[in-house]
């Protein structure tokens, strides 16, 4: 394992600066459309469009619950796919929430539209062209969005994810509490050599083509490592860990030890109902929500 896979780059805060420089350069310039079709008595749902860096135009689904509020917010940061769907009836009797589609992905993949597997190295040679560069930055846009609308109490809004939802949580402090799973960022120089499942192999697959490009790649992915970003977050923050491997409690205890803020583990089960509800139940207590457990209590 070389200096170069695990050292914070020396110009990070300056690369991250940049960023937050170039999104304030551009307006929100939000839209709100109202879906007929998803809205009923238990929420009203929105297409929404906001600008971020390039410019480009990005897509999101917003709920908000009937009533006056305001109430809790929770943005799902994009997953690693194309598709992100419509929030869950569970969450948006409960919360405004905000499904986020980053640059690529559908319903935000004009002019661009991301390849899957391909996305996860496009650009990656250089910090400055690699494409997750434009994603986090479509990501604090939703988040500065969702902190800022009167609808939502301020001072209970969650975000859940994977590595996109720590990175954001650290850049914009607004959040009350952080969820994450699944991170594919951590300790990726790494994992790589620990796994053939995408979308790590397409790290793999990368270097197997450019073998001359290694250290690039290496110093590219420290920026976007949540280790190195995790000490800026202010929320309590729920890891979802594995029993072992590159999922478990070892492989993440340095991350784990980057926090600043508090961080409790759950143990995934990997029944599904289960580490839902466990999860759901955790998320509505810190955001004073009722939980909507998916498993019927038996007498």
């Amino acid at each position: 394992m070389s200096q170069t896979e695990t050292r914070r780059p020396a110009d990070f805060d300056a690369y991250w600066d940049a960023v937050d420089r170039e999104l304030a350069r551009y307006p929100t310039a939000p839209t709100l459309e109202r879906l007929a079709l998803p809205s009923d008595e238990f929420s009203t749902v929105y297409a929404l469009r906001l600008t971020s860096i390039g410019p480009y135009r990005i897509f999101g689904y917003v709920s908000v619950p009937p009533g006056g509020g305001p109430f809790p917010g929770l943005l799902a940061a994009p997953h690693y796919g194309s598709v992100n769907h419509l929030p869950h009836l569970d969450d948006r009797q409960r919360y405004v929430t905000l499904i986020l589609m980053h640059r690529g992905q559908r319903l935000a993949d004009q002019p661009f539209a991301a390849a899957y597997p391909g996305v996860l190295t496009l650009g990656i040679d250089d910090p400055a062209t690699y494409v997750y560069r434009g994603i986090v930055a479509d990501c604090l846009r939703g988040a500065e969005f969702l902190q800022s609308l009167p609808s939502v109490d301020a001072s209970r809004v969650a975000i859940t994810g994977d590595d996109l939802a720590l990175i954001t949580a650290a850049r914009r402090p607004g959040f009350a509490t952080v969820q994450a799973a699944g991170l594919t960022f951590y300790r990726l120089m790494q994992a790589r050599e620990r796994s053939e499942a995408y979308p790590v192999e397409e790290i793999n697959d990368y270097l197997r083509a450019n073998p001359d490009r290694r250290e690039a790649v290496a110093r590219t992915l420290a920026y976007f490592d949540p280790c190195h970003h995790v000490a800026g977050i202010t929320a309590t923050t729920l890891l979802s860990v594995g029993s072992g491997g590159l999922t478990g409690h070892e492989w993440h205890q340095p991350l784990v030890n980057a926090f600043s803020a508090p961080v409790e583990e759950y143990v995934l089960s990997h029944e599904g109902a289960t580490d839902h509800d466990w999860v759901d139940a955790w998320m509505a207590g810190r955001l004073g929500a009722e939980p909507k457990p998916r498993l019927w209590k038996v007498a």
